[in-house]
This record gives C-alpha cells, structure tokens and sequence, in this order.
C-alpha cells in the first residue's frame, strides 16, 4: 500500500512547517510582509495586496490571489508557480507569544507527494532564511 501521510480527504496533499523565533509577533510580521521577507518567501518584484480578491504576480512568474488577510497575524492566499498547471493554497501566519513569534506556513492542494516532497523543503528553506535574514538585522 502507497504511503498516503499529508494526503487529507478535504483539501488533497497538505504540508505544514513552523518555527518558534526569538522576535515579537509584530517585528517578525512587519519583516514577512516587507520588500525582503516578501521576496524570500513569495518571490522577488511582488507587493502583496491587503485586499481579499487582489492579485499578484511575482518577477518569477508566481501568481496568485488574496483569500483572507488579517493584519499582524495570517494571510491565505492561492500560489501557482509559473510551471504548474494547478493552484495551491498558501497561509502564512505569525502567532505572537510575547518576546517570542512562531510563523506557521501551511500549503493545501498540491498535486502528488512528490509535489507534497518538493513544497516541504521549499518551505522549510524558506523558514531558514527568514531565521537568518533576521539575525543579520
């Protein structure tokens, strides 16, 4: 039998990755949502609408829509690279624990496992250098 782990009935091939990071809720929301923390974690050349239905589209040729935003703490939005054939959904969201932050990235509606593979070290890059980006700072 296929090893179906991240497979879910509702929402397809999931994955999920979170860190607990030594900054505020609002410093590290503040750097996710600006010019840098956007190029590392949704691409290069993109302002991200605040706007439920907005699109963006990054320099890469990622694109996508606006689901929810909720300042300070989670954006939900649809996130299709340039060389897939299908959308996914992407929440970000930052749980502010006083002097401490986790950031919590979750991806639903990815095609296979080995897209479920390929979207698990992606966002677990993605966390490493946003953690680095921000001990430079």
């Amino acid at each position: 039998m296929a090893d179906e782990a991240g497979k879910t009935a509702r929402s397809g091939w999931e994955i999920g990755v979170s860190r607990t990071l030594p900054y505020p809720g609002s410093r590290l929301w503040e750097f996710l949502l600006g010019r840098e923390g956007l190029e590392i974690w949704l691409g290069p050349g993109v302002e991200l609408p605040r706007q439920r239905g907005a699109g963006y589209e990054t320099a890469n040729g990622t694109s996508g829509q606006i689901r929810s935003f909720h300042e300070g703490s989670r954006v939900r939005l649809t996130w299709r690279p340039k060389d897939w054939d299908h959308d996914s959904t992407v929440q970000l969201t930052v749980v502010d624990l006083g002097k401490r932050a986790t950031v919590k990235i979750h991806q639903e509606w990815l095609a296979d496992a080995a897209e479920r593979t390929e979207a698990r070290a992606y966002w677990q890059d993605v966390i490493e250098r946003v953690e680095a980006a921000l001990a430079e700072r």
